[in-house]
């Protein structure tokens, strides 16, 4: 830790970032084991806990004018960790099975996206505010999250005139993430409820376990090793296939080439290929799931609890109106559009609580927020392939020529 008097900041390095990370998680588990309204909606337990130390470090800084950082370093192989796990537990096969369900909500989703934007614009222009400002609130900060809002907002701030278009893309990016934390479960609790759903089939978990006592005596030392290196091999060879792409002029997140690694191993390389552990390739073993589930909990609590809140309390109105409008504009299309064109069934629920962060939060909320809706009611291993490979790659490219349409067009 670091304290810098001069400027009233403390400084924490990534160590004890990543400490207070797993505290956050504990405390949000025991949050969602007492409040009885947590665990009935299936609000994710690092959300609970996350929220909770981002308002205290806020009343923290509002009494003693002291400002927390964090070192956020360690997160961000988090999430290159946990996105891997998922491309080593996707099988060929079931990509194939979910090829026309992955069409349809990205077709969905690209939909949603210019309704998004369209939202945003429309609500900015109610306060005589410039039209890039509406784009700020939408897919620019909501689809898109902190890090295309970083990317972007110095460019429309000096191509638009929008002089806190950072501050106003953050300030949409952090609250568009707790929308969306909050909004997932309920909506797969009241389609699961009203429907009467099930899944069709006992699936393992892709992150952690449907039971504790499940995982009791499976996971030895040397098989959690061997997840970690099947892990790491995966994300070398996303770092390399990340080099290659940004070489031929696209940019796309670590953890997206990490994921297609894992997918590219996991259905090229045969069973029977000789490994160092002397084992099959771990798709689909226990080990993976519990790093998968330890990683995503881990990068949401750190994300959640490091949100300055007291930094967007000026930009509280026009933001939060075109949030508002966003909001249930996410909501109605949940329920109206993706769960009817996903079939109406167990997997369609699931698919909408993800889609639930992907359309205000993040690609981590979405998957965090699944997680929390399969622990309860049964996994989804199809609402596990598609939505990651929807909000975890193909967002990415469509909002990358979405975004200067709508600059140039409004």
């Amino acid at each position: 830790m670091d304290f810098d008097a001069a400027s009233n900041v403390l400084r924490m390095e990534s160590f004890f970032a990543v400490t207070i990370g797993i505290v956050v998680l504990f405390v949000g588990r025991r949050l969602n084991q007492a409040i009885g309204f947590l665990k009935e909606y299936s609000i994710p337990e690092p959300v609970s806990g996350g929220i909770l130390f981002s308002v205290l470090l806020t009343l923290v800084y509002l009494t003693t004018s002291i400002e927390v950082e964090f070192d956020l370093a360690a997160r961000d192989f988090l999430l290159v960790y946990f996105f891997t796990t998922i491309g080593i537990n996707a099988s060929l096969k079931d990509l194939l099975k979910g090829g026309t369900p992955l069409l349809i909500l990205l077709g969905i989703t690209i939909g949603y996206m210019f309704v998004q934007n369209l939202t945003g614009i429309s609500v900015a222009g109610l306060f005589d505010l410039e039209p890039a400002v509406g784009l700020l609130g939408g897919s620019v900060s909501l689809i898109g999250g902190h890090g295309t809002a970083i990317a972007w907002s110095p460019r429309i701030a000096e191509g638009y005139g929008v002089v806190n278009a950072m501050e106003i893309g953050i300030a949409s990016a952090t609250f568009g993430l707790i929308l969306a934390s909050l909004m997932g479960g309920p909506i797969a609790k009241f389609l699961i409820t009203r429907h009467s759903l099930k899944p069709a089939a006992q699936e393992s978990m892709d992150v952690g376990f449907a039971d504790e006592k499940e995982a009791d005596g499976k996971i030895t030392a040397f098989g959690f090793l061997d997840a970690v290196l099947a892990i790491h091999i995966s994300a070398i060879l996303g770092l390399i296939l990340n080099e290659v792409v940004e070489s031929a002029g696209l940019q796309l997140p670590l953890f997206v080439t990490c994921l297609f690694a894992g997918i590219l191993i996991t259905n090229l390389i045969p069973d029977n290929f000789p490994r160092i552990s002397g084992t099959k390739w771990p798709s689909r073993q226990p080990a993976v799931a519990l790093i998968a589930e330890l990683s995503l909990g881990t990068f949401l609590a750190m994300s959640l609890m490091s949100l300055q809140l007291w930094t967007l309390v000026d930009l509280a109105g026009p933001i939060f109106t075109i949030l508002g409008a966003q909001f249930v504009v996410a909501i109605l299309v949940n329920i109206f559009v993706v769960f009817p064109a996903m079939g109406k069934n167990y997997d369609a629920a699931v698919v909408c609580s993800g889609f639930g962060g992907i359309s205000l939060g993040s690609t981590p909320t979405a998957m965090a927020n699944m997680s929390a809706v399969a622990s309860r009611y049964g996994n989804s291993h199809l609402a596990f392939i598609i939505v990651p490979l929807v909000c975890a790659f193909f967002i990415d490219l469509a909002n990358a020529l979405m975004i200067p349409w709508f600059l140039a067009n409004f």
